[in-house]
């Protein structure tokens, strides 16, 4: 019972993205953590605006902006200092060259609508120039199908708009001399209504990046068929809502429940002609499940825990998928009901108290249910020893309602951490792993239990 599902991505790696402590100037303590918990890669944001010289101006001050050392004294340094801290642990880094813009490349000088594209791909140039032996992955703009990002959302202009600004920033990094892969999208789930803030379907979206029609179809632009886009993957953020795993959105959406609708769409494309490749990966570059104390959409922290685990079991079984994101470390300050504020961190804001998924995260386990009600398989992962590539094994433990702890079985696996068993099961039983790192500390996972419904 060493493997796990034959076609799985068992070469999937995990990133962990957590800017208010990797991008604070003092990166080491929170990389420190991210190691021990076994994650391979970190992912960064480089905000044009932040790193720009006189970001406020309405016109564009004269500098050579190609050259990442024309840039204001200091503008690099919390990612330099987060780079290098990073690569200095072995951990890998997906960069995400990202708006808003400085106001003094944009018509409105307001930073979201219309950026330059000329002007964002020098920017990249820059970027790529400093860090490109650094990266390990790159893409371009952070949610650009949401309207509070980018804009104008009308129309879904802002496809339009980002096609320009990611084949202008994709030529200045390969300009530069970068080779890692470059990936589009960063796509935010779930459309809405919304005029103004509002979020365009991911996959609408990806259409009109890509000037198809609703089915797949090459759409002329100006009496012209757009030119083939160039990339090496695409990237998604397939938050889900308090359903988390079970979600089924309206379609053009894309919640890990439905994951594999990204896969569908990009096989259509590239089957179009739309974009370079055949079955491109998809990489999940930002995912959590958010927890109380947010009121509004939070689970309960053992929910929290079991539905971040099913959601990187989704995402493992899919072999398209190279890599899954935890977003956040600590959860963001705020009471639950402040919109943006997210409680998806392994750590509780207030006193910084470990949540359930802490643990989980370093232990992932399922329970997957079975149509016998006394059958169950167990799906697990060691995430330091995936890491290590040190095979080894966990003490798996289930308790009744009402009862003690009692051991199950001893486990094994290999060189990935992956691990499967089938057990015996009743309704209310819950089980856990134990492990012994090679350091002799003995980690306990937290309770999981099955789920059939949210």
């Amino acid at each position: 019972m060493l493997s796990a599902t034959a076609n799985a991505s068992r070469s999937q790696y995990t990133t962990v993205e957590a800017p208010s402590e990797l991008l604070n100037g003092n990166p080491g303590p929170a990389l420190d953590e991210i190691e021990s918990l076994g994650a391979e890669a970190i992912r960064l944001m480089v905000a044009w605006r932040e790193v720009a010289p006189e970001h406020e101006s309405n016109r564009k001050p004269s500098f050579n902006s190609t050259d990442p050392n024309a840039y204001p004294d200091g503008a690099w340094s919390v990612y330099d200092t987060a780079i290098t801290s990073a690569r200095a642990r072995g951990i890998r880094v997906h960069l995400t060259i990202t708006g808003p813009a400085p106001d003094w490349a944009t018509p409105k000088r307001d930073g979201l609508t219309k950026p330059n594209p000329n002007e964002f791909g020098k920017f990249a140039t820059a970027v790529g120039r400093r860090y490109g032996r650094q990266v390990a992955v790159w893409s371009i703009w952070n949610e650009p199908n949401l309207g509070k990002l980018l804009k104008p959302i009308a129309r879904n202009q802002s496809a339009k708009v980002y096609r320009n600004l990611y084949l202008k920033a994709y030529s200045g990094l390969r300009s530069a001399g970068v080779r890692a892969p470059i990936v589009l999208g960063e796509l935010a789930p779930n459309g809405n209504s919304l005029k103004d803030q509002g979020t365009i379907k991911p996959l609408v979206f990806l259409r009109s990046m890509l000037c198809l029609n609703a089915k797949y179809k090459p759409v002329k632009v100006k009496g012209k068929r757009c030119a083939k886009v160039p990339a090496q993957g695409v990237a998604i953020h397939p938050y889900a809502n308090r359903a988390g795993p079970f979600l089924k959105p309206p379609a053009d959406n894309v919640t890990i429940g439905v994951l594999d609708r990204l896969t569908t769409a990009v096989d259509k494309a590239a089957k179009a002609g739309a974009i370079t490749g055949g079955r491109l990966p998809v990489y999940v570059t930002e995912f959590g499940v958010q927890s109380l104390p947010d009121r509004r959409l939070g689970v309960s922290l053992a929910k929290q825990s079991d539905f971040r685990s099913m959601s990187e079991r989704i995402a493992y079984l899919n072999p398209r998928v190279k890599a899954f994101s935890q977003y956040l470390l600590r959860d963001d300050y705020g009471t639950g009901w402040e919109y943006g504020a997210f409680e998806s961190g392994l750590f509780l804001h207030k006193g910084r108290k470990q949540k359930p998924a802490f643990e989980g995260f370093r232990m992932p386990l399922v329970v997957v249910p079975s149509k016998k009600k006394t059958r169950a398989t167990l799906w697990g992962l060691v995430r330091p020893a995936r890491a290590a590539k040190r095979a080894g094994s966990v003490r798996i433990e289930f308790a009744d309602r009402g009862k003690k702890w009692r051991k199950l079985a001893t486990q094994r696996f290999g060189r990935t951490g992956y691990w499967t068993r089938k057990v015996n099961t009743k309704p209310g039983r819950a089980f856990r792993v134990i492990w012994t790192a090679p350091d002799g500390k003995k980690h306990t996972g937290p309770k999981t239990v099955a789920h059939t419904r949210p």
